[in-house]
């Protein structure tokens, strides 16, 4: 495998798998730049070394081409933060696309358009929900060999192959996984895809301890994996938001009206947790509101109340840690030296329950100050760290999601292994 420390870029062209899928406003503004300015180290590394960069992405989820996920959406944001005029190809696969591509001089930046305009990139047929079973099987068949042919022509446009996509890894892909064969000797991780590496590692595979994992969102079954791996390899499990609930109620609590899933299932995991010695924290206290959380999100009037987390009240929801939870929970992440933290504790979205994720986020980064070593990571800690201005104070921020919870859980990441190995093949 190459690395892009070591690797000559000189008069290369280099075709980069980026994760520029941000967020749009109704005006097609970038309203967060984190993944882009997060790739610009690779990029000026790339340039630095003599080379051009053929930048590929996803934006979105379109089910075909479309103005409201071209990528030619991003430019401005683009161009400000590296400080270099866009190329772009209206078409990634079309004649216009290959001329660019060729014609690419040192220190030029080429963007294609949305890899996702083409049902190549993804490996998923489109076909009508009514469609039969022979339909599907055909279609799918069909579409395998097509993407053969539409990884190929992407290859073809350069001369090495950086995967700098970290959020995507997770899926084996045309643009994440399958290119990767064409470069078997030129193909190697952007900056973002090893620091991510890195960091998991660093946590799962060498912690400093006490090592605390903070664990929030609403359910408990999107994170059984990730709780049953933390429970092999932490000291000390959090768990806030809405999957709480599912704990308390397994313990006899009174929860009202809040989120609840799968008691036994949170019953097992607690019993696992006892059988390694690993202590889990739930809520002690929380802040519940009558209003619903559509109509919180909405902007309500919740009129919020702190009740004790095992007695809510019918007719009421619980949606934030409570004072009495965060100060508990403070006492122990400050006596920890690594921290693995993914997901709001509350809904933070809203500034009436925003409070605990954001005194959980100033914790960690006390503790960070104080020596320990902290992981955020997942879509919603993200948002709440880089809302509440932390991103700085903290070891390493994810830009994964999905892909950070499978890595975490000991999954292979599809775009890990495709750098990683030779013969990789889905």
């Amino acid at each position: 495998m190459q690395l892009i420390d070591s690797y000559n870029f000189e008069g290369k062209r280099a075709i980069v798998r980026f994760d520029f899928n941000v967020p749009l406003n109704d005006k097609f503004e970038v309203t967060d730049d984190t993944r882009i300015r997060a790739a610009i180290p690779t990029i000026n590394k790339i340039f630095a070394g003599g080379g051009s960069i053929i930048a590929m992405s996803h934006l979105g989820r379109p089910k075909g081409a479309t103005d409201k996920y071209s990528l030619k959406h991003i430019i401005p944001t683009l161009e400000k933060l590296i400080d270099k005029k866009i190329v772009f190809a209206p078409d990634c696969m079309g004649d216009e696309a290959a001329e660019l591509a060729a014609s690419l001089k040192p220190g030029e930046f080429l963007l294609l358009e949305n890899l996702r305009f083409y049902a190549e990139e993804e490996g998923k047929p489109r076909l009508p929900d009514n469609a039969s079973d022979e339909e599907k099987s055909k279609a799918k068949k069909e579409l395998k060999e097509k993407q053969k042919d539409f990884y190929k022509k992407l290859a073809s446009y350069a001369d090495c192959y950086v995967n700098d996509a970290f959020g995507t890894a997770h899926r084996a892909h045309a643009s994440t996984a399958l290119i990767a064969a064409c470069f078997p000797n030129d193909k190697m991780f952007g900056y973002i895809m090893s620091n991510e590496i890195k960091a998991v590692e660093t946590v799962l595979n060498a912690p400093a301890r006490p090592f605390t994992a903070i664990l929030g969102g609403s359910k408990v079954s999107s994170k059984i994996g990730i709780i049953e791996k933390l429970i092999d390899k932490v000291d000390n499990l959090i768990v806030g938001g809405g999957m709480s609930f599912t704990f308390i109620k397994a313990l006899g609590g009174k929860i009202g009206n809040s989120i609840c899933e799968d008691v036994e299932l949170a019953q097992k995991l607690m019993d696992k947790a006892k059988e390694k010695n690993v202590k889990i924290l739930i809520p002690s206290d929380v802040l519940t509101s009558t209003l619903p959380l559509d109509e919180i999100l909405k902007g309500g009037n919740a009129k919020p109340e702190i009740r004790n987390a095992c007695n809510i009240p019918d007719g009421e929801q619980g949606f934030d840690a409570g004072p009495a939870s965060v100060k508990e929970w403070k006492d122990v992440i400050m006596n920890s030296k690594t921290i693995l933290w993914n997901g709001p504790v509350g809904v933070f979205e809203s500034e009436t329950f925003a409070e605990g994720t954001l005194e959980i986020g100033k914790i960690v980064a006390e503790a960070t100050s104080a020596g320990a070593y902290s992981l955020v990571g997942g879509g919603d800690s993200v948002a709440a760290i880089n809302k509440f201005n932390l991103a700085e104070q903290v070891s390493y921020v994810s830009t994964g999601g999905g892909a950070l919870l499978e890595y975490v859980e000991g999954l292979d990441l599809p775009g890990v292994k495709a750098i990683k190995e030779q013969d990789f093949n889905t």
